[in-house]
């Protein structure tokens, strides 16, 4: 309901709402659980439009940072030539970029640890009608129960490489040099993060395409119907267990493509 997002503006949280609204239009497995006895869901499902928001929001504040950056002069000293003026001064200083580096390693860091969360209510039959890992023959077959354990592994990498490396400053140069931004530490863990995080996205995928065959005949919404048909084409229903790692990617090979079949159903996502 956009009534939750009128009352607290964040526009990140409005537009991951709408952008779900749209995709799960017209799912009979949403219609399935309209009586069901569930008062509430788990987080990682209730609260995914805060979450993908903040994050949205975060994106947007790095990005204005860094098109600030690239059209800056970090240069010393600075030359003005109209003035005949040399001044030297600390626009090398790459605070800037390196704090919001490290903003955004915790904020893909975060949707890596709630993607990690909503597998684990994929897989559990705790919280679903599925059976155990989503594999028939349970006892016989793990299923996704390792997939689970990977994403489980690189969302606790992505929990190490948070740090902030702005905050962890080392003096060098005699001294003069005595406070900088650890810019260059902060992208190169803000990079790990991101390539992590996809990672765990793609085992997201993939295993709530295996959900969506457990709730057949019913069919998901029209936006993720495409998408699931997209990723049946190469990646089978698993029915036994199987080496995983090529099904995964296969999916991350369609990240693009993935987002082009659920536009052409639904109209452009936020």
């Amino acid at each position: 309901d956009q009534k939750v997002n009128i009352v607290r503006a964040h526009p990140g949280q409005a537009e991951v709402s709408e952008n779900v609204l749209k995709l799960i239009a017209k799912s009979e497995i949403r219609e399935s659980h309209r009586n069901c006895p569930k008062v509430q869901d788990a987080y990682s499902l209730r609260c995914a439009p805060q979450v993908h928001g903040a994050v949205r929001d975060a994106l947007r504040h790095v990005e204005k940072v860094i098109t600030t950056e690239l059209n800056s002069s970090t240069d010393n000293p600075l030359i003005f030539p109209d003035e005949k003026e040399t001044i030297s001064a600390g626009n090398f200083h790459g605070e800037p970029i390196g704090l919001v580096m490290d903003y955004l390693t915790a904020a893909v860091s975060e949707l890596g640890s709630i993607s990690e969360r909503r597998i684990e209510q994929l897989i559990n039959p705790v919280f679903n009608q599925a059976p155990a890992f989503l594999v028939k023959n349970k006892g016989l077959n793990s299923g996704f129960m390792i997939a689970h354990v990977a994403a489980a592994s690189l969302a606790s990498e992505n929990k190490t490489q948070s740090f902030p490396a702005t905050v962890d400053s080392i003096p060098t140069s005699a001294g003069k040099e005595d406070h900088v931004s650890m810019g260059t530490t902060a992208a190169r863990k803000c990079t790990a993060v991101v390539e992590n995080t996809v990672k765990i996205i793609c085992i997201e995928l993939l295993t709530a395409m295996q959900a969506i065959d457990f709730r057949k005949p019913m069919k998901a919404g029209v936006g993720i119907e495409p998408v699931y048909k997209l990723i049946r084409k190469d990646v089978p229903f698993m029915e036994n267990d199987a080496f995983l790692h090529p099904m995964f990617m296969n999916v991350l090979k369609k990240e693009y493509e993935i987002v082009k079949v659920a536009e052409k159903a639904v109209g452009a996502l936020k």
